[in-house]
């Protein structure tokens, strides 16, 4: 669409036009969500619905249905999000957690695994927030020490129930976030890995598989995997006890 646009109307009148077209969609999305009381299963759908394309995850739909059931049973109170990009698991986040959760993001402008919202979508991902929910939107690199600092000011002394790990998909990345961030969550709490299948590509850039497979022994999980001989994708769920 935005390549159309650019070639009729030039780069910056197509861009307005763009934001606009983006913003009104996700407005009717959350407006349409708010008005009734959404399960695991007709979140999915609004999100894999025509109208949630410019919020849907970046997800197959029978994997995050199952993260989705998980969340619904569990409503989290404390979550904190490292990656967010379109806003589709943010969104469902807000709509399965607790009324008063406090939901937590975390991304890096212009990511190199596709994170990076422009700050023109910052109100529209607050006002995913339902009831008494509070979402703060954190801008930067989970791995500095600036935004865990920031980080650590949001949470002030809570304790995160559910941990969404979407961001770095180095080894080394992946396996930053999570020593760093599992230090804070509760007891019984759940963290859940995207892109756990083996990323098959000739030069492969995404490592979330090695690391899953070195720590899942660990403790009890859950994976929801689409197809076996896919790459990249994946969801990979640990119930993590007593840290």
């Amino acid at each position: 669409m935005k390549k159309t646009l650019k070639k009729i109307l030039g780069s910056s009148l197509s861009e307005i036009i763009s934001k606009t077209i983006i913003s009104y969609s996700i407005k009717r999305v959350v407006k349409e969500s708010k008005r009734s009381n959404l399960n695991a299963e007709d979140a999915i759908e609004l999100l894999f619905s025509k109208k949630g394309k410019f919020i849907r995850p970046w997800q197959h739909r029978k994997e995050i249905l199952e993260l989705a059931k998980l969340l619904e049973a569990r409503k989290p109170k404390t979550i904190l999000e490292i990656g967010t990009a379109s806003g589709g698991t943010l969104f469902l986040s807000a709509l399965l957690a607790d009324s008063n959760a406090l939901i937590v993001s975390i991304d890096l402008e212009f990511g190199m695994y596709g994170g990076g919202y422009p700050s023109w979508k910052i109100p529209l991902y607050n006002s995913f927030a339902k009831n008494n929910q509070k979402i703060e939107l954190i801008r930067g690199d989970s791995h500095s020490k600036l935004v865990k600092d920031q980080f650590l000011k949001t949470l002030h002394n809570k304790k995160i129930d559910y941990l969404f790990i979407d961001g770095d998909h180095t080894y080394e990345g992946v396996k930053e976030d999570f020593e760093f961030y599992s230090k804070y969550l509760s007891d019984n709490a759940i963290v859940a890995f995207h892109d756990i299948v083996s990323d098959k590509a000739e030069n492969p850039d995404h490592f979330v598989s090695v690391l899953w497979n070195e720590i899942k022994n660990k403790y009890p999980h859950f994976e929801f995997i689409n197809d076996s001989t896919q790459s990249k994708l994946g969801l990979g769920v640990l119930i993590i006890k007593n840290l």
